[in-house]
């Protein structure tokens, strides 16, 4: 199994027993999203930026406004750090001290360079598709002048880790004869029904990327 080797950038040092460095692992974490958070330096000030991503092999494709500071300070070479994660629980305790949750979190380091073209048309496709398959294909695709408004960069993953919590909580032994209820109370994220745009045209069905989503 392709793994991720340890270093001082990557490797877990709290509860270490929790990290892990293989490929399938890390990349299953972020296939599972589509929102990162985007960590860079500029002028000594530390930027931390939520934004959309999609991946294909060793490499995340970024995109947003041809005046980002984020997308153009990354395309200097600077070192970036995205991160993912997800709660799938809260741990609760017999003490305030163990509480905890569950969560599955990658995080990855790399640098970045802005892609023109056709792996820049390629790369807003898999942005797209990692939010809604199928979606792309309905729509109107982007014009000229939205591209070059638009700025997509590619960050090579030269490093990265993941740390994962399951299972219920881990008291004190002297704690578990307490009359605190514990355990793990799980957590999903939802879709609620489509709301149609007020502007929407009589007659128009769902979409089919929304009734493929909805039979998952």
């Amino acid at each position: 199994m392709e793994s991720f080797s340890k270093n001082n950038r990557n490797k877990v040092k709290r509860l270490p027993k929790r990290g892990h460095y293989d490929k399938a692992t890390i990349y299953g974490i972020l296939d599972a999203g589509f929102i990162c958070h985007a960590g860079f330096v500029v002028g000594g000030q530390p930027f931390v930026i939520p934004t959309a991503y999609g991946r294909v092999d060793d490499h995340i494709y970024l995109h947003g406004s041809s005046k980002s500071r984020m997308l153009n300070s990354m395309d200097e070479g600077i070192p970036v750090c995205l991160t993912v994660t997800h709660v799938d629980g809260l741990v609760l305790a017999r003490s305030a001290f163990h509480h905890s949750m569950n969560y599955r979190s990658a995080v990855v380091f790399g640098t970045a360079q802005e892609v023109h073209g056709e792996e820049k048309e390629q790369a807003l496709f898999v942005i797209s598709e990692n939010i809604l398959k199928g979606r792309w294909d309905e729509v109107r695709s982007p014009n000229p002048k939205e591209l070059k408004a638009t700025s997509v960069l590619r960050m090579s993953i030269e490093d990265a880790s993941a740390k994962i919590r399951t299972g219920p909580p881990g008291d004190e032994p002297e704690d578990y004869a307490l009359p605190v209820w514990a355990g793990v109370v799980p957590l999903t994220q939802q879709h609620g029904p489509p709301e149609p745009d007020p502007l929407l045209r009589d007659g128009i069905p769902l979409a089919k990327s929304l009734e493929a989503f909805f039979r998952k």
